[in-house]
């Protein structure tokens, strides 16, 4: 279940990404899709499966578009609103990565189940 989930949530940060990419050179483009972006994240969660897979498809697709065309030109134009999207990804990316759970919270450590060991005064 947890698979399914990371990639809905993969196809939905994706096509996040390309929602961003089309409307960023609007006025009310880019501040609608930052809100929008960063809404979601909180509404998802942290998690692996979760906040992590959303962040890579919008990462990876505002990236993407951002290289150059074959034809010579960009998708993401190099003014105040294509670097404040790029801005925008960086902001995700950091926060996705650093909500992520700590690999072993809430675990036992290896040896929780043996007895400490006893000092020479005890013996």
């Amino acid at each position: 279940m947890r698979v399914l989930q990371a990639v809905a949530l993969l196809v939905a940060g994706a096509a996040s990404g390309v929602a961003a990419v089309a409307v960023h050179g609007h006025w009310w483009g880019l501040p609608l899709a930052a809100v929008a972006v960063l809404v979601t994240l909180v509404a998802v969660g942290p998690g692996w499966s979760t906040r992590l897979p959303f962040a890579v498809g919008f990462v990876g697709v505002v990236a993407r578009l951002s290289l150059t065309r074959p034809e010579g030109d960009f998708v993401l134009a190099a003014d105040a609103p294509g670097y404040l999207l790029l801005l925008l990804t960086l902001v995700v990316a950091g926060f996705a990565l650093g909500t992520l759970p700590r690999p072993g919270r809430g675990r036992h450590p290896v040896d929780a189940d043996v007895p400490p060991r006893m000092s020479a005064d005890e013996h």
